[in-house]
């Protein structure tokens, strides 16, 4: 059973710290710790501090972010590249594509690492032991 913790007994978690700390793909709480155990596999425990890390909920978040980062960047460079010359649509082919396939799952670590370090500080999704609901989704459900 868990032990309901007073608003007292909570410690403060500085919320742009964890972030940097999960966009360095660290524990959120003692950044050394490895955050994932695969690509985007977040690990289920922390393997220095052992802070219980599957209780997040990142979902669509970080690939809508990676898009959203990545489209605005190759529409800026397109319009760039066009107000300086007149460029062959294969040259949008070769480099755009490219670019467009690679950029997001380049950066889709990242911010899934800071969304978890987010959600993390701020107690979301399982994070604050006071307020842990049995979920069936979770590990270790009976």
């Amino acid at each position: 059973m868990p032990v309901a913790l007073t608003v007292t007994d909570r410690e403060t978690r500085a919320v742009w710290p964890a972030v940097l700390n999960g966009m360095r793909l660290r524990c959120p709480k003692c950044g050394k710790g490895h955050m994932f155990r695969a690509y985007l596999k977040v690990a289920d425990t922390c393997d220095v501090c052992g802070e219980e890390l599957f209780h997040h909920r990142a979902d669509d978040m970080p690939p809508y972010l990676s898009i959203l980062i990545v489209g605005h960047v190759i529409v800026g460079l397109m319009l760039e590249m066009e107000f300086h010359a007149e460029i062959a649509p294969w040259v949008y082919l070769a480099t755009m594509v490219p670019a467009a396939i690679i950029l997001p799952l380049a950066l889709l670590p990242s911010i899934k690492g800071a969304i978890v370090g987010l959600q993390w500080a701020n107690r979301m999704h399982g994070f604050d032991p006071a307020n842990r609901h049995p979920d069936p989704a979770l590990p270790g459900y009976p």
